[in-house]
C-alpha cells in the first residue's frame, strides 16, 4: 500500500552519465501518487538518460544523488528488483521478441511482479483479455510474437496493457507519443486514462519533447529540463510556454 508520508517517486540531486560523461547535473523532482508529472526537454537534455537510470540500465552510472520508490532507496538496485517493487517503465522504442507471444510475455512478467511461480496460463488469459477489451484491442493481439511487425501504436497500446496488467506503483512512461499519429495518440492516452481510473493512486512521469500528449492526459505538473537539471516546475500552463516561446527561452536558467 502506498505511503503518505512519502512521494511515490523522489529524486533528489541526482548526478548520472555514461562512459565517465556526465548527463544529469543534480537533478531533482518529486512525484506524490496518484498523480501525472510531465518531464518535458529539448533532445540532448538528458530524458532518454533519466529513463534509463529509473530503469536501472548497468550500462548508466549513478555518481551521486538518491532515487527512491515509495520512501526506498532503490538507487542501487538491479532492474529486477526494482520493477518487483512496482516501478513500471514503458520504453520510447519497445524492442521485438521473436518466438514470444504476447501472452507468454505477459505470463512471465506478472509472475515476477506478484511473486507468483507457475502462474496459470488460464487465469493470466483472462486477466490479459478482459484488459484488451476495456483498452479495445484485437483480442488475437495475444497470440502475436511481442511487437513483431507491430506498428508504431500497436507497441505504444502493449506497454499500456503490460501497465495495467503489472499494477505497478508508479510508472515512467519515455516518450510515449513518439512517432504516433493523431488517432493512435488519442487512442494510447485513453488507455493510460482507462488504467488511472482502475488504479488512482499510480504515479506517473510522463517525460516528453512536445506538448500534443499533454492535450489528452492533463498533468499535475510540468517540469523542463535542460541541460540535465529542472530547470522550471509549474503547472499544466508550462507545457504551453514551451510550446510558443520554446526551450531556447529556459536555457538562460542554467546556472
Amino acid at each position: 500500500m502506498t505511503s503518505v508520508s512519502h512521494p511515490a517517486l523522489r529524486i533528489d540531486d541526482l548526478h548520472a552519465g555514461v562512459d565517465d560523461r556526465e548527463i544529469l547535473r543534480g537533478l531533482s523532482l518529486a512525484v506524490p501518487a496518484g498523480q501525472i508529472h510531465a518531464l518535458m526537454g529539448p533532445n540532448g537534455s538528458g530524458k532518454s538518460t533519466l529513463a534509463n537510470v529509473l530503469l536501472g540500465n548497468p550500462a548508466y552510472s549513478v555518481s551521486a544523488g538518491t532515487i527512491e520508490l515509495l520512501g526506498e532507496d532503490i538507487t542501487d538496485l538491479p532492474p529486477d528488483e526494482r520493477a518487483a517493487r512496482g516501478l513500471f517503465l514503458g520504453v520510447q522504442h519497445p524492442e521485438e521478441i521473436g518466438g514470444v507471444s504476447v501472452l507468454n510475455f505477459l505470463r512471465q512478467a506478472m509472475s515476477t511482479r506478484k511473486g507468483i511461480e507457475n502462474y496459470s496460463v488460464l487465469e493470466v488469459r483472462l486477466h490479459v483479455l478482459d484488459w484488451c477489451k476495456r483498452l479495445g484491442m484485437d483480442q488475437r493481439f495475444v497470440e502475436r510474437y511481442l511487437n513483431e511487425g507491430f506498428s508504431g501504436g500497436e507497441r505504444k497500446k502493449n506497454e499500456i496493457l503490460q501497465m495495467a496488467l503489472l499494477e505497478p506503483e508508479f510508472a515512467v512512461l519515455d516518450e510515449t507519443d513518439s512517432g504516433l499519429d493523431i488517432d493512435a495518440l488519442k487512442a494510447v492516452a485513453e488507455g493510460i486514462a482507462i488504467v488511472r481510473a482502475e488504479r488512482p493512486q499510480l504515479g506517473i512521469l510522463l517525460i516528453t519533447h512536445y506538448h500534443r500528449i499533454l492535450d489528452h492526459l492533463a498533468p499535475d505538473v510540468v517540469h523542463v529540463l535542460i541541460d540535465g537539471r529542472v530547470v522550471e516546475t509549474g503547472g499544466p500552463e508550462l507545457a504551453r510556454v514551451v510550446e510558443d516561446q520554446g526551450f531556447d527561452a529556459f536555457r538562460a536558467k542554467v546556472a
